[in-house]
């Protein structure tokens, strides 16, 4: 299921794009996509409360504020956040974009108003969030993950609609069958018609006679299902993934919730992953260091010789191209960087010790003068680097 799509590029604006201009592209795709010019056209649907959904929040500086910041991960879970299910509700929302009274039965499109029929689904279902943890490999090469979750399940006695089987159900008397109930108000501008779903039929213009007996009418149950979740190559730490339909079913069928997928790293035990680039510290002896050598390494997807060429010094970097991670909806991939460290044992026997002392009277072991003048100014250009 691919990840919700950035609010910016669903409005088709740049991020600094001021408020006039975040309102006339949402206008402009609104029209567009409304469903009285698309009937029947449930892309065209879920494109306009896409839209809907963006301008809801990048038209409020706070929360705008807060999505540049974190994303949609920040617009999850707040008080002020609004979720829209049904057309209607935006409408009655943001009508004053479209110089209406609050309603899409309004004359926005040719003086028209059509009465829609009532709504065929309950209350919609929650979302749910699940933390999944993912290995460096895992995320190098993308998998294929399957989470046992709880969650309420549609009714498999009355799928989902509430009523015992067999059972019928009568009109409701509150909106005589229509699902929804009207308020005219007049003002100087007009007439102006709020439409809301009927409370006492939660919008379905039916009420059940009886209930059925497994859900007591909920139309849900509690129950256990398997997600399969396919995590693409490149993610990172907090990253996250929105399966639609996938949460919590609606009481009487209505429309499931979401389950959002938020990533986590674990730690490895030979790599830092710093962005799409991995390190790891090759440890070396001094000889190694001092004359050269071959070794081998690990890397994300095997193993892989490399030169240490003869005078390495500690701390040298060294280049494995494209043995990192994949770009994230990109070509290309990050490098796996070697440090090279030496290492220096603890403990020597009596003939290693000679050996060394020997060693150390030696010409070349020692640092001259000259080399010991260069890493001291390297070291204060460091130091200056960082002041």
């Amino acid at each position: 299921m691919a990840a919700k799509r950035d609010y910016y590029d669903v409005l088709g604006v740049q991020r600094n794009a001021s408020a006039d201009e975040i309102k006339k592209s949402y206008r402009k795709l609104a029209l567009q996509f409304h469903p009285d010019r698309n009937p029947n056209n449930k892309e065209a649907e879920d494109k306009f409360k896409e839209a809907t959904e963006a301008y809801e929040v990048l038209s409020d500086q706070p929360k705008r504020q807060r999505y540049d910041q974190f994303g949609h991960q920040g617009m999850r879970g707040g008080a002020d956040y609004q979720n829209y299910n049904d057309v209607n509700d935006i409408f009655s929302h943001f009508g004053d974009i479209f110089g209406g009274g609050g309603s899409i039965f309004e004359e926005m499109f040719g003086g028209q108003q059509r009465r829609r029929g009532p709504r065929s689904t309950g209350d919609p279902g929650s979302d749910l969030r699940i933390r999944l943890k993912l290995t460096l490999e895992e995320i190098a090469a993308g998998v294929e993950k399957k989470v046992k979750i709880k969650k309420w399940k549609s009714c498999a006695t009355c799928n989902g609609n509430g009523a015992r089987p067999g059972s019928s159900r009568s009109t409701c008397p509150q909106c005589q069958g229509s699902g929804e109930l009207r308020q005219v108000s007049r003002s100087m501008f007009g007439q102006f018609v709020n439409i809301t779903a009927c409370a006492f039929c939660g919008g379905t213009g039916q009420i059940i006679k009886e209930k059925c007996s497994t859900c007591d009418g909920e139309g849900r149950e509690q129950g256990e299902s398997t997600l399969k979740i396919n995590v693409p190559a490149g993610v990172s730490e907090g990253n996250y993934m929105t399966l639609q339909g996938q949460g919590n079913s609606g009481r009487r069928g209505g429309q499931a919730g979401d389950v959002i997928v938020e990533f986590t790293e674990e730690k490895h035990d030979s790599f830092i992953r710093n962005g799409d680039d991995v390190i790891y510290t090759a440890l070396i002896s001094y000889p190694d260091a001092v004359l050269g050598a071959d070794i081998e390494v690990p890397t994300l997807t095997g193993k892989s010789k490399i030169k240490i060429d003869a005078g390495t010094m500690p701390g040298k970097m060294l280049r494995l191209k494209d043995k990192g991670i994949p770009h994230l909806n990109s070509y290309g991939r990050g490098d796996q960087l070697i440090q090279i460290q030496v290492w220096v044992p603890h403990k020597v026997n009596s003939h290693e010790k000679e050996l060394l002392k020997e060693l150390s009277d030696s010409e070349h072991i020692n640092p001259s003068e000259e080399e010991k003048s260069k890493s001291k100014s390297l070291f204060d250009k460091m130091k200056n680097a960082f002041s």
